[in-house]
């Protein structure tokens, strides 16, 4: 395993982190409460084992379970193996004492007397000014900082630059930040410039959706014919994974692995990853990459679920996936069998009633209750 700087902190982190969000369930539907508990164990401690010494999780993940699960992976000695990040469900906060409350919960699900990377989750504007600011979230934190029940503190976002810069700003008890960031989205939300200003300011920057919620993994036909054209041949898993390492700003790189088989290749992209591994010839077969994508990408959904539940039913993501299939492979008729396979008529984008509760919720500010009409008159 390659391990980087962290931030300021005197501590080295695996080039892999474990994203705790997709987990193998029993049902086989992503992020279900049912997760299947043996395998998940399993392939978390499989890569602790091989070096990954960082999991992240979150309250909402695996509808509240996915810290409950982490917790029992972390038994039988490999709790003092890895450091534990997860997250305050900001959404949650009503007024200052619900910080003690929500942590306090979270100690409990992860069987742990202490976090050692606390996040303020899924911060925007709003959230920052109407939540932390309002209740003096960071005051708490201090608290917590000072009595041992987190190490450190720190922050995920998906919103823009000058969010990113306000929030960086805001106070000198950050160490860590957690941003999307991949070889698409150089310029969305945080993008390029927002990971350099939070590395010059010390804080470590750990990369979410670094696949683009799995989209870079199984390219078109001709996006991966440039891959294979290439001299050094790498899976586009390994060529989204290799462009992030490269960069010395980014400290760790989380996957949301749901097999063994994903836990073993990322290892692997790991222990060859390097600082500074990419020169003209691989940045210029990137930028090829990105231009012929962005001929193809049509709605830039991650499937983080943040938009669920849907008042009315509909799976939003899943809609979404299914139309971008159709797109970005050429294949109607897979993204149309899909539609009527994998969800039910009440699960359907023509179920939408343009409510518009989704618009607010959805990280990549995508206007839902718009797209789903054209979901449903292209896959109905």
């Amino acid at each position: 395993m390659q391990y980087r700087n962290f931030g300021k902190l005197d501590w080295k982190v695996s080039a892999l982190g474990f994203g705790c969000m997709r987990l193998p369930t029993m049902d086989g539907k992503r992020l279900s409460p049912y997760i299947a508990e043996d395998e998940a164990i399993r392939m978390i401690r499989h890569a602790i084992d091989h070096g990954v010494n960082y999991l992240d999780t979150a309250q909402p993940y695996h509808g509240g379970q996915s810290e409950v699960l982490l917790g029992k992976a972390l038994q039988d000695g490999y709790r003092s193996r890895a450091k534990v990040a997860t997250k305050l469900p900001v959404w949650m906060v009503e007024k200052p004492a619900d910080f003690d409350r929500l942590l306090n919960e979270q100690l409990q699900k992860l069987q742990t007397d202490h976090i050692d990377f606390y996040l303020f989750h899924g911060l925007n504007k709003s959230r920052w000014r109407d939540t932390v600011l309002k209740h003096d979230l960071l005051d708490k934190a201090a608290a917590a900082l000072g009595d041992g029940r987190i190490g450190h503190l720190g922050f995920s976002m998906h919103d823009d630059y000058a969010c990113l810069e306000e929030i960086v700003n805001g106070s000198n008890l950050w160490s860590l930040c957690q941003i999307q960031y991949n070889y698409m989205n150089t310029e969305y939300q945080a993008g390029t410039r927002g990971l350099k200003l939070a590395a010059s300011k010390g804080l470590a920057v750990v990369v979410m959706e670094p696949l683009l919620g799995g989209r870079l993994v199984h390219p078109p036909d001709d996006i991966r014919e440039a891959m294979e054209s290439f001299p050094l041949r790498r899976s586009p898993a390994d060529w989204a994974l290799q462009w992030l390492w490269s960069q010395p700003e980014v400290s760790v790189v989380l996957s949301g692995m749901s097999l063994m088989e994903q836990v073993e290749e990322n290892l692997i992209s790991a222990n060859a990853s390097r600082i500074g591994s990419f020169g003209d010839a691989e940045l210029g077969l990137i930028a090829q990459v990105v231009g012929k994508y962005h001929t193809r990408t049509v709605i830039p959904c991650t499937k983080c679920g943040y938009c669920m539940p849907c008042p009315n039913g509909v799976i939003i993501p899943d809609n979404f996936e299914f139309f971008n299939h159709a797109h970005l492979f050429d294949d109607l008729a897979g993204g149309h069998s899909n539609y009527h396979v994998f969800l039910s008529k009440e699960q359907r984008a023509d179920a939408c009633i343009k409510c518009g509760n989704c618009d607010e919720l959805c990280p990549q500010k995508i206007a839902i209750s718009e797209w789903m009409p054209k979901v449903a008159a292209l896959l109905a």
